[in-house]
């Protein structure tokens, strides 16, 4: 699938979540103004789905929204142009739905009954969250019962770990606070270090 080809090749998603519309968008523009192609729009940010609409009228983006929580988030992401859902948990009604509007699926996963019945509904990528709480080690180690799969790391992920995932079995990391921490006028500046850290890890070049 081409979608799911590229969002392994960049190696990053970008994750939105601000307290109003208009600091989402900005902040979303700004992020992509530095170069991420791959972007989440979480649904616990006001207005999250114009905003996902506005992104999905670029055809060089992947936008994804976050914090899915039911059937209904994954019907109103796709009429929004969402091309994939992202989950905290593992829902398997969420996961049919998504797959069933023909969209990528990343539910949450951190458990091995988590990873099993998220990949037994259909998943495309196993969000590993939250990683900061169980850190690489346990990715690896939970990666060698379910070979051959996507992982995306994503809950508390700094740039400086980035090369710990990799090297753990991460496909790509979700990463969202570093991206703004130092205000506004910082986000270029942590963008092209997350982008040139995953480079780094992946031993590629975006």
């Amino acid at each position: 699938m081409e979608l799911l080809q590229k969002l392994i090749d960049f190696g990053g998603i970008a994750i939105i979540r601000c307290g109003d519309q208009e600091s989402g968008q900005r902040t979303a523009d700004a992020i992509i103004a530095a170069g991420m192609t791959s972007i989440e729009i979480t649904l616990t940010t006001p207005g999250a789905l114009k905003i996902i609409e506005n992104l999905a009228a670029r055809p060089e983006l992947r936008v994804g929204v976050g914090t899915v929580l039911s059937t209904k988030d994954v019907a109103d992401a796709a009429s929004a142009g969402a091309q994939f859902i992202i989950s905290p948990h593992t829902d398997i009604e969420i996961i049919k739905a998504t797959k069933n509007k023909g969209l990528l699926s990343l539910p949450g996963v951190v458990t091995p009954s988590e990873v099993a019945t998220a990949l037994s509904a259909g998943a495309d990528v196993l969000k590993f969250f939250p990683a900061l709480a169980v850190g690489p080690a346990y990715l690896k180690a939970l990666t060698e019962p379910f070979p051959n799969n996507l992982w995306c790391p994503t809950g508390g992920m700094s740039v400086a770990t980035i090369p710990d995932w990799f090297a753990a079995g991460a496909s790509m990391v979700g990463i969202g606070g570093p991206l703004t921490a130092g205000g506004f006028e910082a986000i270029a500046k942590n963008v092209s270090d997350f982008i040139a850290a995953i480079n780094k890890a992946k031993g590629t070049k975006v």
